[in-house]
């Protein structure tokens, strides 16, 4: 059962998106302190990498949030070049553009990834 509002935009929007093999989604998740994106082949069920502003790539620059969470973007495209993936399904969760959520889709275009 879907309670909050914003779980229920997140379905809307999962029901509209999919990833693939040759194109996975980059789904991001934003919690009050930190934000992680997955980049996930939704017909394997299976999460290729992920990239948090907790792993200590991030951690020991002592960035703010917003700018922490465009490093994770340049991080989650660099480490999708290394798996062969250019292109990606952007999946906001049914977060708001705006913010940290956009942080991360600028840093991972910054990092060579096409939605």
């Amino acid at each position: 059962m879907i309670h909050g509002t914003r779980q229920r935009r997140h379905m809307s929007i999962r029901r509209r998106i999919a990833g693939t093999p040759d194109r996975p989604r980059l789904c991001v998740k934003r919690s009050n302190r930190y934000i992680y994106a997955m980049l996930i082949d939704d017909s394997r069920n299976r999460v290729l990498t992920g990239m948090s502003s907790q792993t200590a790539a991030v951690r020991e620059k002592k960035l703010k949030r917003t700018d922490a969470a465009k490093e994770v973007g340049k991080l989650i495209a660099g480490k999708s070049k290394e798996l062969g993936i250019k292109q990606v399904v952007f999946d906001r969760a049914g977060y708001r553009y705006h913010g940290r959520v956009k942080a991360v889709a600028d840093g991972a275009r910054e990092g060579g990834l096409e939605f």
